[in-house]
């Protein structure tokens, strides 16, 4: 155990040296074809992104355009719902091992097709094996030598985790590798917080010259109760669709079940929004600060009343507190 000491410690420092590095200018540079938009789709964990995007994806394709589906989330779920809850090799991992044979990686080996829709899952580390920014820009390295900017696509969708905020989540609006950014979110506080933040960062890289702006806002689950509405309409980006919180998607989607058809009672919803999708410009948004994002909600709800307390040295020391001698002089009075 004692030999295995210096390597754990190098592993980590290893570790620890990748995590903190920034994205180089290694990543894919190339403009893409005029023909095709790059959309990159972010939003917090959970919130409903790889539901929209497969169902997205397939009304698209449904509607006779040629799109691509990348899963740039390290848990590779993107694809999920498109391929029935298989799981589809990444393009990490299966290059590791083609790497390890000798072998070159082919599109069949990391591309898979359903209902005209084209999808792929780029991949991540293992948890505590690496920094998933960089397995992004690993990715995207890769997709570049299987020829991405030669494909013949109407639309690429980028499936990006919002609420993590290393480097290489950030390559689509950073790089200007996307036209346009789509933020999924729903009437939450943590989901509209993380909604605000790609906003932050698309006005921050704006500012630096950056041409990537936000099309719009898609809600999930949405309750009707108003809160994502009314943050769309403060930072001056349009709500493309509005995605019902109704049992039937709940269990559909549970089932992997695809509802971006016209042969479901929700298709007509999965085609206004392809419709949005397509022709919402990328706009300039205007990011709110936090008692702004905080107004959104009754402050009941949020403790949006709340009054900052400092805290003194005295709590800080608890038991060990104790008197200190005055420094000060005090002079009799004359």
């Amino acid at each position: 155990m004692k030999d295995d000491v210096p390597n754990l410690k190098a592993f980590d420092k290893r570790l620890r040296d990748e995590a903190a590095e920034e994205p180089t200018l290694e990543v894919p540079q190339a403009p893409p074809s005029k023909k095709t938009q790059i959309i990159a789709i972010y939003g917090k964990g959970g919130i409903g992104k790889s539901f929209t995007l497969a169902n997205l994806s397939h009304m698209m394709a449904e509607q006779g355009k040629r799109v691509l589906l990348i899963g740039c989330d390290p848990k590779s779920d993107t694809t999920s719902l498109l391929f029935g809850g298989k799981a589809c090799p990444t393009i990490i991992e299966t290059s590791t091992k083609k790497n390890l044979a000798g072998e070159p990686v082919a599109i069949g080996d990391v591309c898979f097709k359903r209902g005209g829709v084209f999808a792929m899952e780029l991949g991540g580390p293992e948890v505590g094996r690496g920094c998933g920014g960089r397995g992004i820009i690993h990715g995207f390295e890769l997709l570049e030598k299987l020829g991405f900017h030669d494909w013949d696509f109407d639309y690429v969708l980028l499936d990006f985790l919002g609420d993590v905020v290393c480097g290489g989540f950030g390559l689509p609006i950073a790089r200007d590798m996307a036209q346009k950014v789509i933020l999924v979110a729903s009437n939450d506080l943590q989901s509209l917080y993380v909604a605000n933040n790609v906003c932050s960062a698309v006005e921050y890289f704006r500012k630096l010259g950056g041409n990537v702006g936000v099309a719009g806002l898609v809600i999930n689950k949405d309750d009707h109760s108003g809160e994502a509405q009314a943050f769309a309409a403060a930072v001056n980006i349009p709500v493309l669709a509005a995605i019902p919180q109704d049992d039937d998607l709940r269990k559909k989607s549970a089932n992997y079940q695809i509802v971006g058809t016209m042969q479901s009672q929700w298709g007509a919803l999965f085609a206004g929004l392809a419709d949005a999708v397509s022709i919402a410009p990328p706009v300039r948004p205007s990011p709110l600060d936090q008692d702004g994002l905080l107004a959104l909600f009754d402050s009941k709800d949020t403790g949006g009343d709340y009054v900052l307390v400092p805290a003194t040295d005295a709590d800080m020391r608890g038991k060990y507190a104790k008197p200190k001698p005055s420094l000060e002089v005090i002079y009799d009075e004359a």
